[in-house]
């Protein structure tokens, strides 16, 4: 039969207590200087995958962008009660249709991430056979512009910009907060 595993206490001599306390502080002082090395080593992978998470999203074309806004547009429009439907195919002049009560809205959806002269721009127009086509008022109820680094959407309809072909939006403090400052957040046009 296996003996049972005995942990012994061994008792130090008196006279090395003075060893064990600087012991104890070149312990101490190691893990400090461990902790600040694991702290630069984070921080410098923190900012190495931050750098390649900007260069990623640099790279992606502008379709991927198209979709990556979709699917805000769907989370954020559900999760404020809206029912949601995406037409089958890309032949639609709208992107997704949105119920509201016994409404039915066209809504065209475009994102920008480019800040340039203070604010986003947005172009608010088609492309068909290499040909950009304004929206009008017949095709689209709504342009709803997604601002990405702002995680701020504008809800603006289509008869305030018609027949521009595109949209500028600026972030919020900008001054007079430009022409579409209304239509930020302004999902209650959709009810």
């Amino acid at each position: 039969m296996p003996r049972p595993f005995l942990l012994k206490h061994r008792r130090r001599p008196a006279g090395r207590a003075h060893e064990s306390a600087t012991n104890n502080l070149g312990r101490i002082k190691r893990q400090q200087n461990l902790a600040l090395f694991m702290a630069k080593t984070n921080a410098a992978r923190r900012r190495a995958f931050e750098k390649r998470q900007e260069q990623e999203r640099a790279s992606r074309g502008c379709k991927k962008r198209g979709e990556l806004a979709e699917i805000a547009f769907i989370l954020k429009a559900e999760s404020l009660g809206f029912e949601v439907a995406k037409p089958y195919g890309e032949s639609n002049r709208y992107d997704f249709v949105l119920r509201s009560g016994q409404r039915f809205w066209k809504v065209q959806v475009k994102s920008t991430s480019y800040c340039g002269w203070g604010g986003y721009m947005v172009h608010a127009e088609r492309t068909l056979h290499g040909k950009q086509i304004p929206y009008t008022t017949d095709e689209i109820d709504f342009l709803v512009v997604y601002v990405v680094p702002e995680n701020t959407w504008f809800v603006i309809p289509v008869r305030a910009f018609v027949p521009l072909r595109s949209v500028h939006v600026y972030p919020p403090g900008y001054p007079d907060g430009g022409r579409y400052e209304k239509y930020r957040e302004a999902w209650w046009l959709l009810e």
